[in-house]
């Protein structure tokens, strides 16, 4: 058996057929490897995977059977066949949506991120070297078309009636622009190399566009403000809406008032605007939209308050009466902008900008210096104009406005702002406090000019003394404006005061009957007008020819004078009691001295002496003293029923003390003396009043009522 089969197989053959074998131990392994890799794709080559196994080690004989090996020739054969077929057939096209190249486009975007600047230089660098560009991702190319898609929509649309009706739209478009932004910044290192600079110059144009859509939008929403007049936190039937209010950085208040006239939907998407279009290096172009929009915003609130931008020529050349009305008008918007409209300007702009402290800062502070500055002027060109006494508590309530409303403000801007602002509105107010003193002063001018040689008509109040005694008890409302404005301007008061010479040694005097409280340069002006108004009206007393009625307008002015110091708590206080005291005991004296002039005299015609003679009546005497009584009490009845005493108190008093004299005494006289005369017609003849009657008339007195008369006794 061996022999026979030593002939099938000779030497030569037995050679031979090791070595197919060990070629055969070589393709089976590759052919394992081949499978290995599709043995799930070809499960049909189990059966090759076990004739594998089964071959025997490396140097051993191994009888195959033809039909083994032909089994394993049709396998490679085959597996030949299925990779050429798999290597002629193209991969299939892939569908790129927004939303899945978008997580390519991240994951690129951050692999380029990882990458410093100066390793991407040097890549391009070696690229020039070597000649083998970077290869930028096919999916780029198709984000960039997307993008280009959602951009057309926006720029036919031209942004309104776009945004807000599709809010997973909107934010897509917006997720969108970060991406470009960014795919920009990373892609920056590269734009030297000419192999991508097709593709760079592509994301230029792009991102150009879609910030111009940004832009576009962004403007609209802010010029979009007329359909939210009312209180965007409350709806048509009031009540408040918290779950709609924008969120703001913690450190702001969680009561967030409106945003003039923005929805917090409006706010907040102005801040991812605002968000993408600085990030994606479009800050100037969006701040410029800002500054334009809200500061037409500022010029509307003006219209609506209705105070009109005047330069300071057109200040200088009003006439006072129409400036008069415009003032009021400025208070308003002092008030209002620095205690609403900046309030809310800064929470807007920080709303809008939550994300650049800085940028929101600059922007608040530029709008509001712009409309500052423009107040500002027009208190300096105010203060400029010509100074009259009539002027002051206008320019009064502009210096209240300055010192009250701008120094409020200081904790909206920053520190060198604020100080800039401290100065600027320092010297606006300070000004207006200089014009004032000068107005106050100037009512000691007023006081002196009046020399009129007329007197007043039945020895009433005079307008001077009105006109002073009102004006003062108007400044009384001012008191600690006017304290304030003294103080701090004293050296301008002492410069500008026209009676200093005089008044120095005054009140000097007056200074050591009064508290020490009660000195201050705008108590020392007030005593200085006082004075002068007393001298003036001494000096207009002495045009009355009557030294009784001199005494009445005395009295009159005294007591309008006193009244209004009384009836101003803050003039009282600043006059002081002794002042108040010493003006009462002036008008006593007046009143004595009145008494004296007109009542003594009738009083004399009541005395008894004279009229007897060895204890007998001389009846010539006595009829003789009741004529004179009746004829001397006519003429005061006539006279001084049309004098005027307006005061009622006064009045009374003036009548109450007059019967007090003349009615006892005459009763006295008549009870006495009547008796003397003839019954009938001698007593009707010179017996012409009774006392009832004289307290009639006299009670007529000081009506200021020229055609009354003594009535005969019916």
């Amino acid at each position: 058996m061996e022999r026979d089969l030593s002939e099938k197989n000779p030497p030569e053959k037995q050679l031979s057929n090791n070595s197919d074998s060990s070629d055969n131990e070589e393709n089976a392994t590759n052919i394992t490897t081949n499978l290995n890799a599709n043995h799930h794709d070809h499960p049909e080559t189990e059966t090759c995977d076990q004739l594998v196994s089964q071959s025997p080690k490396a140097g051993v004989k191994v009888e195959e059977s033809d039909n083994t090996s032909h089994e394993i020739e049709e396998v490679h054969h085959e597996e030949k066949e299925n990779e050429e077929k798999i290597g002629d057939t193209p991969p299939p096209e892939i569908h790129y949506t927004l939303e899945t190249v978008s997580q390519d486009i991240d994951q690129f975007i951050t692999t380029l991120s990882a990458t410093p600047k100066d390793a991407k230089e040097t890549i391009v660098e070696e690229e020039k070297d070597e000649k083998a560009p970077m290869e930028i991702p096919v999916f780029v190319e198709k984000f960039l078309d997307l993008v280009e898609e959602k951009v057309a929509k926006h720029e036919l649309n031209e942004g309104k009636g776009k945004w807000g009706q599709n809010p997973e739209e909107d934010s897509s478009f917006l997720e969108a622009v970060n991406r470009i932004s960014k795919l920009t910044s990373s892609l920056d290192g590269l734009r030297s190399d000419p192999n991508h600079a097709a593709l760079i110059s592509r994301i230029g144009g792009i991102q150009q566009r879609v910030m111009a859509c940004l832009e576009d939008e962004f403007r609209f929403t802010l010029e979009d403000i007329k359909h939210n007049d009312q209180d965007p936190n409350t709806d048509a039937k009031g009540k408040q809406h918290e779950a709609d209010r924008c969120v703001l950085p913690e450190s702001e208040s969680a009561e967030t008032d409106n945003f003039l006239g923005y929805s917090d939907d409006a706010v907040s998407k102005l801040n991812r605007i605002a968000k993408e279009m600085i990030g994606g290096g479009f800050e100037s172009e969006c701040c410029h939209v800002y500054m334009m929009i809200r500061g037409h915003a500022f010029d509307e609130c003006f219209a609506e308050i209705g105070f009109e931008k005047i330069s300071i020529d057109e200040v200088q050349k009003m006439q006072w009466e129409a400036l008069e009305r415009e003032i009021p008008l400025w208070i308003k918007a002092v008030k209002e902008y620095a205690s609403i409209y900046f309030v809310k300007e800064l929470k807007l702009a920080e709303a809008v900008f939550s994300n650049y402290s800085s940028i929101s800062s600059s922007l608040f502070s530029n709008l509001t210096r712009s409309v500052l500055i423009q107040l500002l002027n027009f208190a300096e060109a105010v203060a400029m104009t010509k100074r009259s006494a009539e002027k002051l508590f206008k320019f009064l309530d502009m210096y209240e406005t300055l010192r009250d409303s701008l120094p409020a403000m200081g904790a909206l801007f920053s520190e060198e702002y604020e100080n800039e602002l401290k100065t600027e509105s320092t010297t606006a107010r300070c000004r207006i406090g200089e014009a004032a003193i000068c107005m106050f002063c100037d009512l000691e001018n007023s006081i002196k000019s009046d020399t009129g040689k007329t007197p007043v008509p039945g020895g009433a109040v005079h307008p001077l003394t009105r006109y002073t005694m009102n004006y003062l008890k108007y400044a009384g409302e001012y008191i600690a404006t006017l304290e304030q404005v003294f103080r701090e301007h004293s050296k301008i008061e002492r410069a500008d005061s026209t009676s200093r010479p005089r008044y120095e040694s005054e009140s000097q005097n007056f200074n050591n009957d009064n508290d020490e409280e009660n000195q201050s340069p705008f108590s020392n002006q007030l005593v200085r007008v006082m004075d002068l108004l007393d001298s003036n009206l001494e000096a207009k007393s002495k045009l009355y020819k009557d030294i009784a009625l001199s005494c009445i307008f005395m009295m009159n002015n005294g007591r309008y004078i006193v009244q209004k110091i009384k009836g101003s708590t803050e003039i009282r206080q600043m006059m002081g009691d002794p002042w108040c005291r010493r003006k009462s005991s002036e008008l006593r004296n007046y009143h004595k001295n009145y008494q004296r002039e007109t009542w003594s005299k009738l009083l004399g015609c009541l005395g008894h002496e004279g009229l007897q003679v060895n204890g007998k009546v001389i009846k010539p005497v006595l009829k003789e003293r009741f004529k004179s009584f009746n004829v001397l009490f006519d003429e005061i009845h006539k006279a001084q029923s049309s004098w005027v005493v307006s005061d009622e108190q006064l009045q009374s008093e003036l009548r109450v003390s007059i019967t007090a004299v003349v009615i006892p005494a005459y009763r006295s006289f008549m009870g006495r003396f009547s008796q003397y005369l003839t019954p009938g017609r001698q007593t009707e003849k010179y017996v012409k009043y009774q006392a009832e009657d004289l307290e009639t008339y006299i009670d007529e007195l000081f009506d200021g009522n020229s055609a009354s008369g003594a009535r005969k006794r019916p």
